[in-house]
């Protein structure tokens, strides 16, 4: 079965929240919309439930697929835990709001602020592509303030991507999906699972030796940023390594898009690791003036 095969169903109590509906779910975890009912207050529950290595038994605790993933397993959950205890203390504006988390079905939950908005995937597939360049300005420089302060923070995201960007009222962003940060400078080898998004995960994240670090960040960003105007993911980074045929946005989008945009897209998506801004002030600074105005919400509906 799925991981969302596995998922707990409506109702299920943990902890003080009661599950309303199964939202969906990464390449570590499920994720639900769940109710305090003590304050009817709703929030976004993200499970630790990794892919390919855990499975729900009859008890509805998480258990491995098998006992050679045991191991792993537990080495992701201790993972998970460390870090969701570091994320409850990053405070950002563009960052989704950890509030809490607590272990339970033998397994670990995050519990976040629920807001209403849309996510950025969606946004890009029903416009296909063509978002202006106010939009990625007002979308992107915001992020990558929140994405300093995790780096800043001793972590990396690992899994930018255009899905896990929520937005809301006047494109206002928030980061999601922190089920695959991961501390800052090791290689791939210390990670319990590998998440590879094919054309947002720079080369670097599919080597188990790579060397990851802020730049690996930026290039999904930039990767993202790319996707907005092009409507469809990049090419995967292998095949960029191996013949990169993808033309330069500078070149490609210049009749629509100011060049400090483009030059700074290109800047972040190199293939080379080190050919890239090396942090987030780096890249911010590449990028056009921050827009002092939200998108209204004609804007949002008719970006293209």
């Amino acid at each position: 079965m799925s991981r969302l095969d596995n998922a707990l169903p409506e109702g299920t109590r943990i902890d003080n929240y009661v599950i309303e509906k199964t939202l969906g779910g990464g390449g570590f975890s499920v994720v639900y919309r769940a109710i305090d009912p003590s304050t009817s207050e709703q929030v976004v529950i993200k499970e630790y439930f990794p892919n390919g290595i855990a499975t729900r038994n009859d008890e509805m605790q998480v258990v491995p697929v098998s006992e050679d993933q045991a191991d792993r397993l537990s080495h992701g959950r201790r993972l998970f835990f460390q870090e969701a205890g570091t994320l409850t203390t990053l405070k950002h504006p563009n960052i989704v709001d950890v509030k809490t988390f607590f272990r339970a079905n033998g397994t670990v939950y995050m519990v976040m602020d629920y807001e209403k908005g849309f996510n950025l995937q969606t946004y890009i597939k029903k416009h296909g592509g063509k978002l202006s360049e106010r939009f990625i300005n007002i979308v992107f420089i915001p992020l990558l303030e929140g994405l300093g302060v995790i780096h800043k923070s001793g972590l990396l995201h690992l899994d930018i991507k255009p899905g896990n960007v929520y937005l809301r009222a006047g494109g206002n962003p928030l980061l999601l999906d922190f089920g695959a940060a991961h501390e800052m400078m090791h290689t791939r080898q210390f990670q319990s699972n590998q998440v590879v998004t094919p054309g947002f995960s720079p080369i670097e994240q599919l080597d188990p030796a790579g060397y990851v670090g802020p730049w690996t960040d930026l290039y999904a960003l930039g990767a993202t940023m790319r996707a907005c105007i092009e409507g469809t993911p990049p090419p995967a980074s292998p095949v960029r390594r191996e013949k990169d045929t993808m033309r330069p946005a500078v070149s490609a989008f210049k009749k629509h898009y100011s060049k400090t945009l483009l030059k700074a897209i290109d800047k972040a998506m190199e293939v080379d690791p080190m050919s890239r801004p090396q942090s987030v002030d780096e890249l911010l600074s590449l990028m056009p003036a921050r827009e002092s105005e939200p998108l209204t919400e004609t804007e949002l509906s008719q970006d293209n």
